[in-house]
């Protein structure tokens, strides 16, 4: 007889698993859409997701099936094609992740400083250190700028390469690193033990202008002791004779908490004012008000901040409301287009959606939009090397001139 009895049965097994494998898919979609729902800054329509179901269905299933996908790159796959529906056109930044690079994101984003402070180079002499940090345990046991290490846990660094040396120094949190080093101010060796563990790194550093009497400060990212930085340095300038302006360079600036470019705007703009808001999909604003300090330390002379395409987040917020208020002039290219809150949903078998939950406002009302901040006077890339003397020519015309009128096109100084 040809006939297999077993077939039935077994054509029986692979439908019901078919089927099961379909309310797993579409158990998992569900969630990924209440998800955005409940979440997501603009509402997500139904009729949206039933034309994914549809489509998964009828196209997207048959597929990956047909690449011999497995069911979890399926699965993940077709959330991916979920959220990209549903999302604002306008939205490149919310999206779906599998577990492995969402676990990369969330250490990106959340990862703690897992090293010692210090950062150098490696020459005949030793390692030398060009950069210690201010909160560092590192700083805080004596090590400086052009001190020299010597011997990173018993090891001689000469005769090593200078990545095993930056190995060496980087460590697990908690961990303590013992360094043998040539104090050059003194010029005596030390041994000390240094710990590693999370530390906010210094964000604010002054860099030469070409012009008297402006001065530069660079804002590598915001933190929460950025305004700390600001302060040491705002009180420095201020102490300047020749002071008539200042630049803030926020070029390839990431950004950081909001509450960090609230913070600074005390510096330059009048207390308890609103500075922006937040706000999301059917919930109260969520104001930030300019924060009151003392006003020996309000800064008052011409400011012009440089901007480019990687300026992010709250250094955008910043820079959008101190040109909204006409505090500053903003020179460089369009900003990243971040500003908003952004949050992490995590499902069970460890995949991810992030979404943005809340856009940014100026407190007119009028939204930062996703293209970014558009600068007073745009300069091209290939000019960006001569950006700064330029920032600083300009200051130098509009010297003199109140800040709430100034032009966006200079004149030659």
């Amino acid at each position: 007889m040809s006939d297999n009895p077993k077939r039935p049965k077994t054509d029986q097994t692979a439908a019901a698993a078919s089927r099961s494998d379909h309310q797993m898919y579409r158990d998992f979609f569900k969630q990924v859409y209440e998800t955005m729902q409940q979440n997501y800054y603009h509402p997500v329509a139904q009729e949206e997701y039933d034309r994914f179901l549809k489509t998964f269905e009828e196209k997207i299933y048959s597929q990956l099936m047909s690449e011999g996908k497995s069911n979890d790159y399926v699965r993940w796959r077709s959330a991916a094609y979920l959220v990209d529906s549903l999302k604002s056109k306008e939205d490149i930044f919310s999206a779906f992740y599998p577990p492995e690079p969402a676990k990369e994101y969330e250490q990106t984003v959340l990862g703690k400083k897992v090293d010692i402070g210090v950062e150098g180079k490696l020459t005949g002499e030793g390692f030398v250190l060009t950069q210690v940090e201010p909160r560092s345990d590192a700083y805080q046991k004596g090590l400086r700028v052009r001190d020299i290490i010597k011997k990173v846990d018993k090891q001689d660094v000469i005769g090593l390469t200078e990545e095993k040396v930056i190995e060496l120094l980087t460590s697990f949190e908690g961990d303590t690193v013992e360094i043998v080093f040539l104090d050059v101010r003194n010029n005596m060796e030390q041994t000390v033990s240094i710990a590693s563990g999370e530390y906010f790194k210094q964000t604010v550093f002054m860099t030469p202008v070409p012009v008297k009497g402006v001065y530069c400060l660079e804002i590598r990212r915001f933190n929460r002791k950025t305004a700390e930085d600001m302060y040491n340095y705002i009180n420095f300038i201020h102490d300047q004779k020749d002071n008539i302006g200042l630049i803030l360079d926020l070029r390839g600036n990431p950004g950081g908490p909001p509450l960090a470019a609230r913070e600074i705007s005390s510096f330059f703009l009048p207390a308890g004012e609103e500075f922006a808001y937040f706000q999301r999909r059917d919930k109260p604003k969520a104001a930030l008000d300019i924060p009151r300090i003392s006003k020996r330390f309000h800064y008052k002379e011409p400011i012009v901040i440089l901007v480019n395409e990687k300026s992010g987040s709250a250094s955008e917020l910043f820079s959008g409301i101190m040109q909204d208020r006409k505090r500053a002039v903003l020179m460089g290219q369009n900003t990243a287009g971040q500003v908003f809150l952004k949050s992490m949903f995590n499902f069970d078998d460890q995949s991810m959606l992030l979404l943005v939950t809340a856009r940014g406002y100026y407190p007119s009302g009028k939204v930062f939009n996703f293209s970014g901040v558009k600068p007073d006077r745009f300069v091209k890339k290939e000019e960006e090397d001569s950006l700064l003397r330029y920032a600083a020519n300009y200051i130098v015309y509009l010297k003199g001139q109140d800040a709430s009128s100034l032009p966006l096109e200079p004149k030659n100084p």
